[in-house]
Parts: C-alpha cells; structure tokens; sequence
C-alpha cells in the first residue's frame, strides 16, 4: 500500500504500526522458546524411562522419554539423520552425547522428549582414538619461528642438537585453523581463529602431509597456543583442591598450580633424566662431545649437580602426547644420532599422580597463561639433573605435552 493510501486510512496505518510492535516483541520470545525447545548434553543418569542429562550450557536437565519418542544413533562427526540407526531407549547408556528435542509443554523442570539423537560413548572413544593415531602419524609440532598471514605460511622450530629441524607449514583457504581458548587445556574447547592469531613463539601441532624428510607440510588442520613454560621447587600441596604450590626459579613468585584428570605428569627415572641432562648438555656445549655426554650418561652417575642459579627458562612446547616407547639408554647413546627421541624416552616414563609429589621435588610444567595461577597441561618430576643443562627447560617437552584429541565427535550431536 503507498503513502497516499496510508494518509487517507490513519486507522489503517495506526493498526499496522501496533502490528509490527507486536511481532517485534514476539520475536525475542520466539526465538528463545525455539532455544528451549532443544539442547546438546551428557547423559549422567538413567532411571525407569527418564534421563538426566547435563548440557553442554546451563543447569541439569530430567527428561521423560515417552514410547513414541525417535531414538536415533549416529557416528561421531555425521549429520545426516538419514542414515542414522533407530535405537531403543534401553540402548542408551550413561556418558552418551545426545541431542534432545523436547515437547511444545518443555518447561525448567521434567520435559517430555520428542526426538533424541545419540551419538554413544564407546564410538566417541573409538574416533578419538583413531583421531589421536592420525595426529601420532601425520602430524607435525613445534615452536612457531615466523608467520606469513598472507601466503599462509608457518615456519617451526623442533627438536634441538642432532634433532633440530626447522618446519615450513603451508595452509590454504580450506585448512582448519583452530586456537585453545584462553586458560583451557581441553583440545574440545578450541575454537577456530584466523592465521593472524598466530604469532612467533606459540605452540603448534598440524596434522596432514609431508614431504620425504619432513620439512615441508601441508595442513589439513592446525591447533595453536600459547602457554607458558615453569620450571621450581613445590613448596606446598592441597590434594583436596588438586592444587599445588610451586616458587619459580626464574621470577622467583610462588605460582599455584591447578591438577585436572587433562594433565600428564609423569616422573623420569634417575638415569634417564641423566642421560637426557648430558644428551642437551653435549648439544649445546660445543666443547663436549656426543661420545663424552654418551660415557657420562652410560655409567650412571649424574651429568651435573643441580643448580637453580644455572637454570634457564623458555617456552613450554607440546604435541599430542601419544608419544611411542623406542630409544635406547645404552652408552654413548645419550648424545649420538641412535639416541632414542626425547619425546619417546618422556612417554614412557613412569605416569604419576598428584598423591606421589611432596613439598621440595623439582618440576617442570608447560601450563596455561598466567602470572600466579596456572593449570598444568604437563608436568614432570625428578628433573633435578635436568634444571642444570641450560637447554633443558626449552626443549625437553618439545613436541610431547599436547593432549589433542578429537571434538568431531561433539561436533556431530550439534
């Protein structure tokens, strides 16, 4: 209807005004009623033909599952329903992911469900599993040296001595790039975040294709952080809060150190971490050799004493922690290129828990941002031999703390 029609009708267009005041007031309801209407969560309990179910944002749900609801299952990182298996209610299990389509009536208490999208928690366990393989088998990690935004190319650094490498990434427009959010050490809390927000000296792993001697790369998928690297003496513990206290021997502030179930801690046996202390030694120090680090390891008896003014801090870096046993701890095999990658030597170190520390050990850690509160991503004990070799702190978990899984598999009950 045009302007003249409007003026000669004011009734008219006083009734149309009152209508889009309404719709505009409607809309907001609308929309939040279509956000209640369905959720993503964690099964966390199953009784007669009711679930309790914790979403993946705000307060625990009870859902009646009535005999005619849709009970669909689906594989980890599928979204085509029509492909997915019916299922009986009776298949559904605690730790499963579900997608819930409540009834018209939902309301802040017991709803009644009209479909349920499953996706189980033993096929989410599988494609993690084989998502922490492929990572383990095509991926790549290190320490970002340079970032060109607009050709898209991330150069690393790994490894040091005899198995230093510099790695040139290349990414393009269909290349996944995702970031750990800050003071997250969840690989399923990553968001994706543009190449730009990358900078030299954070933590990368890729994963994709790669040349014949591993230089060069192609991502299909690249997750960056920055976290930051400490290296101290625990002065207190509180199992209670799974937290413990450790003074940083290079700025000398106490720093509380937050333990969760993501954490690798492990400690390393006394003839490893001297072996590793004369291995990073012998590569930095120009005047000893690989076979004299080699016979300093191979009788056993430390590389150096442990001297926190000798010390020296650097960038925690960190991969996928799937690191496979190999190396030997022979003599002479310390410095040598037959030595076993450090990273092999740390995964197969003995796992520990926050119970097998005590006041005084020394740590090392990669952990979250922060000034004094930190949660660890890994942590490592008995590495008194180790604070003493100056290249130990930057290197040593190179490529190793990372605990990258998969969250394809929350991505599919979306």
């Amino acid at each position: 209807m045009n302007s003249e029609t409007q003026s000669r009708h004011p009734a008219f267009s006083a009734c149309l005004a009152s209508l889009i005041l309404v719709v505009a007031t409607l809309i907001p309801s609308i929309a939040a009623a279509q956000a209640s209407s369905r959720f993503v969560g964690t099964i966390t309990a199953i009784s007669g033909n009711s679930l309790t179910v914790k979403p993946d944002t705000g307060e625990v749900r009870q859902v009646a599952v009535p005999a005619e609801a849709a009970i669909k299952r689906i594989a980890p990182g599928q979204k085509d329903l029509s492909t997915a298996e019916t299922i009986q209610f009776s298949e559904l299990a605690v730790g499963d992911r579900v997608l819930v389509k409540l009834g018209p009536d939902a309301t802040a208490g017991t709803s009644q469900a009209l479909q349920i999208v499953a996706v189980k928690q033993a096929d989410v366990a599988l494609k993690q599993q084989k998502d922490r393989e492929d990572w383990q088998r095509r991926g790549v990690g290190g320490l970002v040296k340079s970032v060109d935004s607009a050709g898209g190319v991330i150069v690393l650094t790994s490894g040091i001595g005899s198995t230093a490498r510099t790695i040139t990434v290349r990414t393009t427009k269909t290349t996944m790039l995702k970031r750990y959010a800050p003071a997250s050490v969840s690989f399923d809390a990553v968001q994706p975040a543009p190449i730009d927000a990358i900078h030299p000296g954070d933590q990368l792993r890729a994963r994709g294709t790669k040349n014949a001697d591993g230089t060069q790369f192609d991502a299909e998928e690249v997750v960056s952080g920055t976290f930051r690297n400490i290296s101290g003496t625990i002065t207190s513990l509180d199992p209670a809060s799974s937290t413990l206290v450790v003074k940083d021997l290079v700025t000398k502030k106490q720093v509380t150190i937050h333990i969760t179930t993501d954490a690798q801690m492990r400690r390393l046996p006394d003839r490893m971490a001297q072996m590793l202390a004369a291995r990073f030694k012998a590569s930095t120090d120009p005047g000893t050799s690989a076979g004299a680090a080699g016979g300093s390891a191979g009788t056993g008896q430390p590389a150096s004493t442990y001297s926190p003014q000798n010390q020296r801090s650097g960038a925690g870096q960190w991969n996928n922690g799937g690191a496979q046993a190999g190396g030997g701890q022979g003599s002479g095999a310390a410095g040598g290129q037959g030595a076993g990658d450090p990273q092999q030597m740390l995964g197969r170190a003995p796992a520990i828990q926050l119970a097998d520390l005590k006041k005084g050990d020394a740590v090392m850690l990669v952990s979250t941002e922060g000034e004094t509160d930190v949660t660890a991503i890994t942590l490592l004990a008995g590495v008194e031999p180790l604070l003493e070799a100056p290249a130990a702190s930057q290197s040593l978990l190179n490529n190793w703390s990372l605990n990258s899984g998969s969250g394809a598999a929350d991505a599919a009950a979306q």
